[in-house]
Parts: structure tokens; C-alpha cells; sequence
């Protein structure tokens, strides 16, 4: 059922990211970061209200928040600023590049997850394993190859630096996801989470953008901004639900999140009508075949 639920996760998660390269053409990232983590907020905030004076009604659905002290606001706070750093650069380069670009690269979010399972958990991988590695990697190099048909350097791109950025912090919140997971209610953490991330752009937002908003790339109003409140709220309730299975595989379950990319692959090259597709999707095949193969042991 985990896994089911995953791979609704995944679905909701591509169209996330189509509406948020709608969101961010010729836009302002800070502001519609701010936005969207205001409206996820709000579309949170009955959660903990309701669970807070009808308990005994919210105990029995899968929506209640019980109460929590201050070490556990403390490790949800420190999750939102990992998510939000991850979230800036990824949404820097989302408005800055083709999304036939980005979602590669993205896919390749497994393969960090796994690394660094290695590093922080002492997990072996077997010859396999390796192999699905080596060609995630080589995938990888050659779609940073036919990412020069599109005039993008990846070795002096800052736009792909922020792209690679956003994927190892996204890599390393799944890691940090399971072990909230196994110590606090799944709801809680993402309804306050959210609630941090929407304080901590709103500062952001009026001390530094706002005072300089004259100098850089004006605001403008899109319907795609409340697209990408419900779509990643939705996305993480199920994704939530999916991880505090105690059966629940943080490795597997990462890639069956990633397989989102398919998705926004999909639309986002007939929406946008980007070049080199053939080539691109040649170059996500192998990265998906290689996760994969990180599957097997």
C-alpha cells in the first residue's frame, strides 16, 4: 500500500513541477516561493486547529496533529530550512532552464539518496547496484553533452549548479524524512513544517526582495502559484503517509517518487515545446533504468 501510495505522490509531483515553470517564466522566484508556501500553510492550518479542540473526532482519521513540544518544533524547523534551501535553488533554476533540463537531473535524486545511506548508515551495494551507478552517472554526462545543443554548459552554468544544489539538499531532506518518520506523527511535521517555511519567506521576502524589487525581475500574478500549493501538498501528504510505514524503504521509495520526472518530462516538452527531446528523453531512460537497477541487491 506504501508503495501505491508513492506512486500517486510521484504523479502529483510532475505536475508540480509543470505548474511551477508556469509559475516562474519571466517571474519572480522569491515572492512566488513565499506565495505558495503561504497558501500550503493556510491549506494546513484547519489540521491543527481542528485536532486541537475536536481530539477525539480528529484521533480517528488521518488528519489529526497531535500536540508536540519544543524539541520536536525544533527538528521540524530545522527540516523546513533544509527543504527551503533545496526549494530556492531548484526554483532559480527552474525559471532559468528548458524543463526537459531540469527534470533529468532531478532523476538522478535516488543516486544521492543512496550515496548517502552509504556514507551516513554504512548500507553496501552490491556489483548491481554498481552497475546502475555507473550508468545514472554516464546518463547523466551524456544528457550534460546534448545539453550543449541547447547552448547550456553544465560545467560553467550557474542555473545547473543550482539544479545539482537543489537535488543533493532534496536528497539529503529524504534522508532526514525517514528518521522524523520514525520519531514524530507524520502530520504534524508537515503541517508545521510548512507553516515555518511560509515565516521564514515571508522575511526573507519583505527584508531582501521587497526593498530591491524595483532592480530585479518584477511580480506577476499567476493562477499556476495555487497549482503548486495543492499539487506539492497533496504530493507530501501521500508521500507522508507513504514513509511512516514502518515497511516502508526510503530507497525505493525514492525513486518511485522520482519517476514523477516521466511526467513532467512529458507535458513540459509538449507545453513548452522545447528542442532536442529525443535526445533528452534518451538521457532520462538511462537515468531511470539506472535507479532502477539500484533497486536490486
Amino acid at each position: 500500500m506504501w508503495l501505491l501510495f508513492g506512486l500517486f505522490s510521484a504523479i502529483l509531483l510532475g505536475l508540480y513541477d509543470v505548474t511551477k515553470k508556469l509559475a516562474l517564466q519571466n517571474n519572480a522566484v522569491i515572492p512566488v516561493l513565499f506565495i505558495t508556501t503561504l497558501i500550503s500553510s493556510l491549506l494546513l492550518l484547519p489540521l491543527p486547529i481542528l485536532s486541537r479542540f475536536f481530539p477525539n473526532q480528529m484521533q480517528h482519521t488521518w488528519c489529526y496533529v497531535p500536540p508536540i513540544d519544543a524539541r520536536t518544533h525544533f527538528y521540524i524547523f530545522l527540516k523546513s530550512l533544509l527543504v527551503l534551501s533545496s526549494w530556492i535553488f531548484g526554483y532559480f533554476s527552474f525559471k532559468h532552464l528548458p524543463i526537459t533540463v531540469i527534470t533529468p537531473i532531478e532523476a538522478t535524486r535516488p543516486l544521492w539518496t543512496l550515496l548517502g545511506a552509504i556514507v551516513i548508515f554504512s548500507e553496501h551495494l552490491s556489483y548491481i547496484q554498481w552497475i546502475g551507478v555507473i550508468i545514472t552517472l554516464g546518463s547523466f554526462y551524456l544528457f550534460s553533452l546534448s545539453g550543449k545543443k541547447d547552448g547550456i554548459h553544465f560545467g560553467h552554468n550557474k542555473w545547473i549548479l543550482f539544479a545539482i544544489t537543489a537535488s543533493l539538499l532534496g536528497s539529503a531532506s529524504g534522508l532526514y524524512d525517514k528518521f522524523l518518520m520514525k520519531q514524530f506523527n507524520r502530520v504534524a511535521v508537515q503541517a508545521y513544517y510548512v507553516f515555518y517555511q511560509a515565516i521564514i519567506m515571508g522575511i526573507i521576502m519583505f527584508l531582501l526582495w521587497y526593498p530591491k524589487r524595483k532592480e530585479t525581475t518584477p511580480f506577476k500574478w499567476r493562477y499556476a502559484i495555487i497549482g503548486i500549493s495543492i499539487f506539492l501538498t497533496l504530493a507530501d501528504f501521500l508521500y507522508f503517509f507513504a514513509l511512516s510505514d514502518p515497511k516502508a524503504m526510503i530507497s525505493l521509495l525514492t525513486v518511485v517518487r522520482r519517476s514523477g520526472v516521466v511526467v513532467s518530462f512529458s507535458i513540459g516538452a509538449i507545453l513548452f515545446r522545447e528542442k532536442n527531446i529525443t535526445r533528452k528523453a534518451i538521457c532520462l531512460l538511462g537515468v531511470i533504468i539506472g535507479t532502477l537497477l539500484l533497486l536490486l541487491t
